[in-house]
């Protein structure tokens, strides 16, 4: 027991001799618990909370601008559907039938072929803002004259679309009669 007695008063002693020094670090390290309580920790969490802020402001810039993507190829889409409408397709039933009568009895010319017949009969589909124009065509030449005449009839800038083509034999042997239905489309006149 006489050593933990000796250690004892020794610390003691050297307590009592070097107390500015202890005193002098027991301040500075409550300075540094001040300083890292007060200064440095607020200072982290700002940029923790910073760093936060901008990664959520990355990801609400990302989905604004996914937004406005989306909102200008719906637009692009309407000014499109609206040109559509107003340039390509025949205002009415008159302008359908001008549109494609004559360049249909052209295209087979044209082609070689002989222009047999055609029919036009409109047809209102229901819940739909256009009509369709129902065309079907008789033509007669040779095969290479058929497919030359449904080229140009692709590749025109009218609006016209095949919907079904039967191919017979004909009457001399040589030539094919072809039946085409074809149609072509308007806006309703209560639009």
């Amino acid at each position: 027991m006489t050593d933990s007695t000796h250690g004892l008063a020794l610390v003691r002693r050297a307590a009592a001799e070097h107390r500015r020094l202890i005193i002098s670090l027991g301040v500075a390290v409550l300075i540094n618990v001040g300083l890292y309580a007060f200064v440095v920790a607020p200072l982290a969490n700002r940029v923790a909370n910073v760093a936060e802020r901008d990664r959520t402001s990355e990801q609400e810039l990302a989905r604004a601008r996914a937004e406005h993507e989306q909102a200008s190829g719906v637009l692009t889409g309407s000014t499109e559907l609206t040109t559509f409408y107003s340039e390509v397709l025949p205002r009415d039933l008159t302008g359908a039938r001008r549109l494609t009568y004559l360049r249909l009895a052209q295209l087979a010319r044209e082609s070689d072929l002989e222009y047999r017949r055609a029919t036009y009969a409109p047809v209102v589909e229901s819940g739909s803002t256009l009509t369709r124009l129902q065309i079907q065509m008789v033509l007669e030449g040779t095969y290479a004259d058929m497919r030359a005449f449904i080229y140009q009839l692709e590749t025109s800038p009218e609006f016209v679309v095949i919907d079904n083509v039967q191919l017979a034999e004909g009457a001399e042997g040589g030539s094919l009669v072809v039946t085409l239905d074809l149609s072509t489309y308007y806006r309703n006149v209560a639009q």
